[in-house]
């Protein structure tokens, strides 16, 4: 199994902001994280790749403890903050994030990601402080693509993307579904839950409301839409 997380706590502090979180995600799934600003998302991203100490719980990545650096082996991560190093070329960070992954990506894959999200080869030439955000957007998540790993944990992956760039990138996901790669991600938008993924995780307040298909989740809170849904699974009723 990919992932697998019991009872998932995590403090800062006196805070707690992540209370007894389980989680099964199944090989070839694509999983969508999803909740308001300061519902811990980020945090679960973090926890499951070591990248922030849990409190208590378990988690494994492909049956290896979270802890362990082979747990990682298989995971290519994209933080939501991406941000390329001013003085590096576009090539060279895409050539670092492979190296850390103990990748040499070729000379046609590197054409062949670039193009799938529309990124003009010519511009890997030029220092990623000349990037726009979009752009550098799409540098990160190229140099994720180009790993080839069996899962993907993206936080917030199209955020800076324009509304071409996003479609595309979805496509790429799709391909990439249909090759067996498994997905978790991040998002605030409910139309990249309806359109992208298997399941759905609700999280709100450190907690997981829901997990479950887009059909149950309808289901299970009455909305005519999937934002009424939502809003009825984390208690919030819109004034009229």
């Amino acid at each position: 199994m990919p992932l697998l997380l019991s009872n998932v706590t995590k403090r800062y502090g006196d805070r707690e902001v992540l209370y007894g979180l389980d989680l099964r995600i199944a090989s070839g799934e694509t999983v969508g994280l999803i909740g308001i600003n300061g519902a811990g998302k980020s945090t679960l991203l973090k926890a499951m790749l070591d990248l922030t100490a849990i409190n208590s719980g378990h988690i494994e990545i492909f049956g290896a403890h979270h802890c362990q650096p082979r747990a990682r082996e298989p995971v290519a991560y994209l933080a939501e903050h991406f941000v390329a190093p001013y003085y590096a070329t576009g090539r060279d960070v895409l050539r670092f994030i492979a190296a850390l992954h103990g990748v040499e990506p070729e000379v046609t894959a590197i054409g062949e990601e670039c193009a799938s999200l529309e990124l003009d080869t010519d511009a890997l030439g030029r220092p990623a402080r000349e990037y726009s955000k979009g752009m550098t957007q799409k540098l990160g998540l190229i140099g994720c693509l180009l790993t080839h790993r069996p899962l993907l944990i993206l936080d917030e992956p199209m955020s800076g993307l324009d509304p071409k760039a996003r479609a595309l990138f979805k496509a790429r996901l799709r391909r990439l579904k249909d090759d067996g790669v498994t997905i978790f991600f991040s998002t605030h938008l409910l139309d990249d839950i309806a359109t992208l993924c298997d399941r759905a995780a609700i999280l709100d307040a450190g907690r997981i409301r829901f997990y479950g298909t887009i059909a149950d989740f309808g289901a299970a809170y009455g909305g005519a839409t999937l934002e009424e849904s939502f809003l009825g699974c984390i208690g919030t009723t819109v004034p009229r």
